[in-house]
């Protein structure tokens, strides 16, 4: 799997870790990273933008973004179009933005969770299928608001 990686300054430890972690398991990493003067720090929507485009466009297959709380890339990754991006703080919430939301961008703390955490949020989103059936109304539904649809109106099922 093509895997978009992005952090701010304080995720950016995270993330390092993350790319052999990922590599090892055979998926195609590439850090996202946009370019800064030296003297100033990174911006998470600098880097949610990169990433969330990547998936958007689906040059990615999926994104994972990390900052300090990781609220901040959730909101901006899903300001893109076709980008459904969860903020998961343990291993449930990671299971259940892929098997009910199919979470596409997985965003995380780095302040709040530690590497141990982090590796195993990052295996369960990756190991968990999307549900389908009733939830795939759901994501219509999600798609309609993105399109600027009433979701009561616009979804099948």
């Amino acid at each position: 799997m093509k895997i978009g990686l992005g952090c701010d300054h304080r995720g950016r430890k995270a993330i390092d870790e993350l790319v052999p972690y990922l590599k090892g398991m055979g998926h195609e990493v590439e850090i996202l990273e946009p370019e800064i003067a030296d003297d100033r720090a990174c911006d998470y929507p600098d880097s949610a933008w990169l990433v969330a485009n990547r998936v958007s466009d689906r040059t990615a297959d999926r994104g994972i973004l990390v900052c300090g709380t990781g609220i901040g890339m959730c909101i901006a990754a899903n300001k893109v179009g076709g980008v459904r991006a969860a903020l998961a703080m343990d291993e449930l919430s990671a299971r259940l933005s892929r098997s009910h939301n199919d979470a596409n961008v997985l965003c995380m703390s780095a302040d709040m969770l530690g590497q141990t955490l982090l590796k195993r949020i990052v295996d369960t989103w990756m190991e968990t299928p999307f549900d389908g059936g009733r939830h795939q109304r759901r994501i219509e539904k999600i798609e309609a608001i993105e399109a600027g649809r009433d979701p009561g109106t616009s979804a099948t099922g």
